[in-house]
């Protein structure tokens, strides 16, 4: 599957992907080391006509490129209390109990949450790097990516349940662009949020 470009059509950019984040660090070699020991990040060389110290790391598909602070610069915060509502970087890992390990053999603290949709349950892990900045460490890729707009579910004018289950069922087959498993999956959570409301 490779790239596919889209003529400028105006209402959008022609982007092609998420390039890199740029951080603003005390130390660019305590978080450089952070990155590489404890995300697997490695270190790609960076354009020399920078005047200013930093360092560029990649993995993933993503870049992150560390900035020292100065004086021209916001000043990093110092960590504080892992909120998993706070800003954040994360990334997906097939395997969260692994990663929970790790931390705990780095002394890193962190944090746990898990999000339930539909019967899937999606576990999060929360901690700061070297300057408070937030990562996430999720097994995100459970959860379907589906566009809302690709999807649409209009509310069926017949009150009994067995007659909202196969007006959606026709709607969807109808004109949808939803896979056959998509549209199953939305009307089973449907159904379910259906019956909860309910009762």
């Amino acid at each position: 599957m490779g790239i596919q470009e889209k003529e400028f059509t105006g209402n959008s950019l022609p982007l092609l992907s998420l390039n890199h984040v740029s951080l603003v660090c005390r130390s660019v070699r305590d978080s450089a080391k952070f990155y590489q020991e404890v995300l697997g990040f490695v270190l790609v060389k960076r354009p020399s006509s920078f005047n200013f110290e930093g360092a560029w790391l990649f993995n993933y598909g993503i870049g992150i490129h560390l900035l020292q602070y100065s004086s021209d610069t916001t000043a990093p915060k110092a960590p504080s209390v892992i909120n998993p509502k706070d800003n954040h970087i994360s990334f997906q890992c097939t395997d969260t109990n692994l990663v929970k390990r790790k931390l705990e053999e780095m002394a890193i603290k962190y944090v746990t949450a898990v999000v339930e949709e539909g019967g899937i349950l999606v576990g999060q892990l929360f901690f700061h790097d070297p300057d408070g900045y937030m990562i996430e460490i999720c097994d995100c890729q459970k959860l379907p990516v589906l566009p809302l707009s690709s999807c649409p579910l209009k509310k069926p004018p017949h009150s009994t349940l067995a007659n909202k289950q196969e007006t959606l069922r026709s709607m969807m087959s109808a004109k949808s662009l939803c896979s056959a498993g998509e549209a199953n999956w939305m009307l089973d959570n449907l159904i379910n949020d259906i019956v909860d409301i309910t009762f």
